[in-house]
């Protein structure tokens, strides 16, 4: 930062200074309210709880065994997990055995396995593990033991991660809330009360509760970055196409294909872990291994001065409460502090035109594991529907069943929206939105689907419109992260999401990371 930025950003935040020093200072210390003026005493995180990073270098330099820090999460897990329900499936007993394998190697060779090697982890229930139950919160599933781990869960474990457990997503990620009739519901670690969001809740509250540093989810309709957003934590959805989809259910198990805007990505407490795993996740799938390599780009920058930004801070279509629009003011007014050169005015796409082309897409994609049956009762309700029917209902249906001639000319626009994107990014580097209108609802999983509702200042809005902003980029393939950058008045989560160009993931995890070293997180949640 230069002298005069810096003096800047003082002048911006008078009266917020002391708690913003601290944080800058140590944001593993941060104040749990982001403009608390008290200076917390600094306190040392228990590693078991620490970035990723920080486990490994304790583990390579044989500070702790890979075993007793295992040790140390199924501790936490029984102290905590009960109350989030967030790790659904335990295999505690196969993890000592590879944790022990993994000291043994590291004590025979000083060598590493891999950049995960003896790290504890645990992967959304949604990802198939061998040997090992993949129920993806399914009752059909509950008895299924895969044969073969899918594709990124391959990836981790060659990079020498070690899986201790599952967590929770609803049936067949089929929510934006985590909660199924196997495992029951997520709750918010910030908040029993809220949802900690979906399909990737489970995976979102165990990060933010300790139980796992790092965890692999995945993402289509913001299913990743949504709970993210809502349990305080980072996590990146990727470029699409640069991380293996084959395992990953609802497909049916044995599948070899996947949604077409279905994308694996990680979750983590901070920016740089996250560019830790993308660099496991990220490759090209086995079949495509002989001939194929992925080299991404590095950063535009490293720093915010001078990088180009853009900033949608709210939007007619889906509108922000006040504390949100709070929010992106304030990153707005850091931007400038920091020399960005900062655009509040360009607008890359329509949002309604992008979210309908977007549902249109979702929809088709999810009819291909419905049942013949299933299938069929919507292809003759579709039928039935009148012209001048335009409600939601019936504009579901006819995405679900539209001829395959429609899905290609829809697919088209899909390219040129693409096109239109890359654009945009011709004059900026990345863009910065709201990640949701709102922090977390309530929990409303009791309530059946078409009766919930989501109050943003006051006023009653569609369920659905909390995944609107997420929704730019699903069907665009663009990289976008969940960066918490701060709190509510009650104390919830709040974050900001930062997309950038095709293939640009790399200066998207840096825009998150000097985001986060500026701008204090939520704090940990309370709790053992």
């Amino acid at each position: 930062m230069t002298s005069r930025s810096r003096r800047s950003f003082l002048a911006l935040t008078t009266g917020l200074t002391t708690s913003l020093a601290a944080s800058l200072t140590d944001p593993a210390t941060a104040t749990a309210a982001p403009y608390r003026q008290k200076v917390p005493k600094p306190v040392r995180t228990p590693l078991h709880l620490a970035p990723a990073r920080e486990q490994l270098d304790a583990l390579r330099r044989r500070k702790i065994s890979s075993r007793e820090l295992l040790g140390l999460l199924l501790d936490h897990h029984g102290r905590v997990n009960p109350d989030v329900n967030a790790v659904v499936t335990l295999d505690a007993e196969r993890a000592r055995e590879t944790a022990r394998a993994a000291d043994d190697h590291l004590a025979r060779t000083g060598e590493p396995l891999g950049p995960l090697h003896g790290l504890p982890m645990t992967v959304k229930d949604a990802f198939e593990t061998a040997g090992l139950r993949t129920t993806c919160g399914s009752r059909e599933l509950a008895d299924h033991v895969p044969e073969k781990d899918a594709d990124a869960v391959a990836r981790l474990r060659a990079a020498g991660a070690v899986l201790f457990g599952k967590t929770n997503t609803p049936a067949n990620c089929q929510d934006i809330q985590t909660s199924n009739e196997l495992f029951g519901t997520t709750r918010n670690p910030y908040d029993p009360e809220r949802t900690a969001g979906g399909s990737s809740g489970g995976p979102a509250a165990a990060v933010a509760s300790g139980l796992t540093a790092l965890e692999v989810g995945s993402d289509l309709a913001g299913s990743l970055r949504l709970p993210a957003h809502y349990c305080g934590v980072h996590a990146l959805r990727p470029s699409h196409g640069i991380v293996a989809t084959r395992g990953h259910i609802p497909r049916p198990p044995g599948w070899l294909t996947s949604g077409d805007m279905l994308t694996p990505g990680p979750l983590a407490r901070t920016a740089d872990d996250l560019a830790l795993l993308l660099d496991v996740l990220a490759g090209p799938a086995p079949t495509d291994a002989p001939a194929w390599r992925l080299e991404l780009p590095e950063p535009r920058s490293r720093t915010l001065d001078g990088l180009r930004i853009g900033v949608w801070a709210d939007d007619p279509y889906c509108r922000v409460d006040a504390e949100t629009r709070e929010l992106l003011a304030r990153v707005t007014e850091l931007l400038a502090a920091e020399d960005a050169r900062t655009d509040t005015t360009a607008r890359p796409v329509d949002l309604a035109d992008s979210d309908r082309l977007f549902q249109t897409l979702m929809y088709a994609t999810g009819t291909a594991s419905a049942s013949d049956a299933a299938f069929q009762g919507e292809v003759d309700a579709a039928g039935k529907l009148d012209d001048d029917d335009h409600s939601p209902g019936a504009f579901f249906l006819r995405s679900r069943t539209q001829r395959h001639r429609d899905w290609l000319r829809a697919n088209e626009e899909r390219e040129k929206l693409t096109r239109t994107w890359a654009r945009y990014f011709d004059d900026h580097d990345v863009l910065i939105t709201p990640s949701a209108p709102t922090a977390a609802v309530p929990d409303l999983t009791s309530v059946p689907v078409p009766q919930r509702r989501i109050t943003v200042d006051g006023a009653e809005r569609p369920y659905f419109d909390q995944t609107a902003w997420a929704n730019l980029t699903s069907h665009v393939r663009l990289p976008a992260a969940t960066v918490p950058v701060g709190r509510t008045a009650s104390g919830l989560p709040l974050s900001v999401q930062v997309v950038g160009p095709y293939l640009a993931d790399r200066t998207v995890l840096a825009v998150a990371g000097e985001l986060s070293r500026l701008l204090p997180g939520p704090g940990a949640p309370e709790g053992p």
